[in-house]
């Protein structure tokens, strides 16, 4: 059995550790300087919490101790000092982050570990990236890739059409971060919020525009093969309008602190939420232009006896498929990993890859409220 260490007892946090030990393949240790946090948590024969100060180096040295791996479900802010402790343990090391600054440091730690680093694993980043290199890799020639994602709440009742269903602090980091892409063959940082879209995806009416993080690695893995590649989240219609009203005219992504004090006070978090996930990737096929699409929506379930929200789901489901894949030897024990290295068929077989499975039966008036949009 595996000892797994995943630092960060918050809804994403509890979620992986009960997936893995769901399993009964996996031991985890959950870590976290809050010790009401920890004691909200359920422990079992496989779980263990353990109080520690997540910004002490020591403190984390000595927590990794025994472990085979280490998972941060920390704050993005908090990520890379976790991978520093786990490249001093030469243990694999995962996270969740989104943002790209970081990531770029975990993988200069890769080059220089003795053991596996694996960033942005989860929802997007994340298995949005598996899809879209596989869809990619259909194409004699893959022209352009759309990526979008949408954490969204199943029903909305305030102008922005939104309520928090994973971190504030992240929400933010992506809106105001700059946007890794392809254009006309050529990597480029777009501006969030910008290259505003409308869809429709089964009925419901979305937009869609630029935010930073979600595509990954694929700019580094693409660029040179396609033209197009590009990372969007999906909202209800006016959320963008009314973000660029509090980051642009009332100049709050020059004060981040204060408009996520304001956020957390003012919009409710929600559990009642849906995951919807669109991917179009266009090439040629024996000198043919074609498009290929993968689109599901995933809804909360229980897991190990506990109700999770579909967030929660998707994002422990993402990281504990990758742990799971290392350790049955898919993916090499050493350096860099990409998402993208997984097939899409071996991601969506493992056991905690299938909660991304397409042929899922949502609740009956799944669509009616996104229907309406935001009151």
């Amino acid at each position: 059995m595996k000892s797994i260490c995943v630092v960060g007892a918050g809804r994403i946090g509890e979620t992986i550790a009960d997936m893995l030990c769901a399993s009964g393949d996996y031991a985890v240790v959950l870590i976290d300087h809050d010790r009401e946090q920890l004691e909200r948590v359920a422990t079992g024969p496989r779980l263990e919490v353990r109080q520690a100060d997540v910004e002490s180096p020591a403190a984390i040295d000595r927590a990794l101790a025994g472990a085979d791996a280490v998972v941060s479900a920390l704050p993005w802010q908090l990520t890379l000092p976790l991978a520093e402790a786990a490249a001093r343990a030469a243990i694999p090391y995962f996270d969740l982050t989104e943002d790209v600054a970081t990531t770029r440091a975990v993988g200069e730690l890769a080059a220089e570990g003795h053991s596996a680093f694996m960033p942005q694993c989860g929802l997007a980043p994340g298995f949005v990236s598996v899809v879209a290199h596989a869809l990619a890799m259909r194409f004699d020639e893959p022209e352009r890739v759309l990526m979008r994602v949408g954490a969204l709440p199943r029903y909305p009742t305030n102008r922005l059409g939104y309520h928090f269903t994973w971190s504030p602090e992240g929400v933010i980091n992506e809106y105001c971060e700059p946007c890794p892409a392809i254009v006309a063959g050529e990597r480029r940082e777009l501006a969030p919020l910008e290259d505003l879209v409308t869809l429709r995806i089964d009925g419901v009416t979305y937009e869609a525009f630029n935010t930073s993080g979600g595509v990954g690695s694929l700019t580094d893995t693409l660029h040179g093969r396609v033209r197009e590649l590009r990372y969007q989240s999906l909202r209800y219609p006016g959320h963008a309008d009314a973000m660029r009203l509090l980051l642009d005219d009332l100049r709050l992504r020059e004060r981040r602190d204060h408009l996520l004090e304001l956020l957390r006070d003012a919009i409710p978090a929600t559990r009642d939420d849906v995951v919807v996930i669109h991917v179009t990737v266009s090439g040629r096929r024996d000198g043919v232009l074609e498009q290929e699409t993968f689109a599901t929506r995933v809804y909360g379930r229980d897991v190990a006896g506990q109700p999770r929200t579909a967030i929660q789901v998707v994002t422990a489901g993402g990281v504990c498929a990758m742990i799971d894949l290392m350790f049955a030897g898919v993916l090499p024990s050493r350096g860099l990993l990409r998402q993208e290295q997984v097939p899409l068929e071996v991601f969506l077989d493992n056991r905690f890859g299938r909660v991304f499975a397409k042929a899922k039966v949502a609740p009956a008036d799944a669509d009616a409220p996104a229907a309406r949009g935001a009151a």
